[in-house]
């Protein structure tokens, strides 16, 4: 017997993993004391909530 997700999050996690896409947490990367965008590579000073070049946000 298989355990049921307990939020919709995880329903839609479990959706997508089981056709082969990846759904871990994405969050800012470091670089030296910066952090780094994921999506567009640009560097932020600590305590950034969002990137100001592409507006990405951590999940």
């Amino acid at each position: 017997m298989s355990s049921a997700p307990s939020t919709n999050d995880d329903v839609f996690d479990e959706f997508l993993s089981d056709r082969g896409h990846e759904t871990e947490i994405v969050r800012w990367e470091r670089s030296y004391n910066k952090l780094q965008c994921p999506e567009c590579g640009a560097l932020h000073p600590e305590g950034t909530a969002s990137c100001s070049v592409c507006d990405w946000r951590p999940t």
